[in-house]
């Protein structure tokens, strides 16, 4: 099976055959979006992408779970998470294409 993931060497490389920057400059330029994108999201703000969707840090309360290996009870502690919630319009067109 194919990887088929998309690395930050490939969103640089479609900068640099797109917009004509060097690679070092889309390089630096993907690592500028996600450290913004990070640092936004560690001051939990919602970082919203036009026509993308919206990242979004939400609090999860402590809750009982069980370890499924021995089951016995624990406690899972509050912990903070990251949600994305995609624009309708990338909704729709994922759905389109299905």
């Amino acid at each position: 099976m194919a990887n088929d993931n998309i690395t930050r060497k490939h969103l640089a490389d479609a900068i640099h055959e797109q917009i004509g920057f060097s690679k070092q400059v889309s390089g630096e330029l993907v690592d500028a979006f996600f450290d913004r994108l990070k640092g936004s999201l560690l001051a939990e703000k919602d970082v919203m992408l036009a026509q993308f969707g919206r990242f979004k840090v939400r609090q999860k309360s402590p809750r009982m779970g069980r370890n499924p290996k021995s089951g016995e009870s624990i406690e899972i502690s509050k912990r903070s998470m990251v949600t994305f919630k995609p624009s309708k319009l990338l909704r729709d067109k994922i759905n389109r294409d299905m």
